[in-house]
């Protein structure tokens, strides 16, 4: 599936839930990944290169159904704007501040996490 990353295998936050740390546990793990394991190459909107720096997340929801725990976050993260590295080229490195929305699964069995890419708001 496009903007979808390879399922993860997360026991810590299946045995989390259900509890008051559940949504800050969740946002820490998430955090502690980059672009291989989110899309966040796929949700740029004015870079050319995601980075795996700053990334910060905001989880919106989260509940569960029929054994698969859902959430919603939204992701800042930056990327970068890169000339074509001639020497000659007077276009600067920039990195630029980007944001995307995303929804997580957890299967409640077997630990898996899959994370994939919301189409943006216009």
């Amino acid at each position: 599936m496009p903007g979808s990353a390879a399922a993860m295998i997360v026991p810590k936050l299946r045995h989390a839930w259900g509890g008051p740390d559940f949504k800050t546990m969740l946002k820490q793990e998430l955090e502690k990944l980059g672009v291989d394991e989110l899309p966040l190459q796929q949700g740029l909107t004015s870079g050319s290169h995601a980075l795996d720096d700053d990334i910060e997340v905001m989880i919106f929801n989260v509940s569960e159904s029929e054994g698969v725990i859902l959430a919603r976050a939204g992701i800042f993260y930056k990327s970068m704007i890169a000339g074509c590295s001639c020497a000659d080229d007077p276009t600067p490195v920039d990195e630029v501040t980007e944001y995307c929305e995303v929804t997580i699964e957890i299967d409640e069995n077997s630990a898996a996490m899959v994370i994939t890419l919301l189409p943006a708001q216009p």
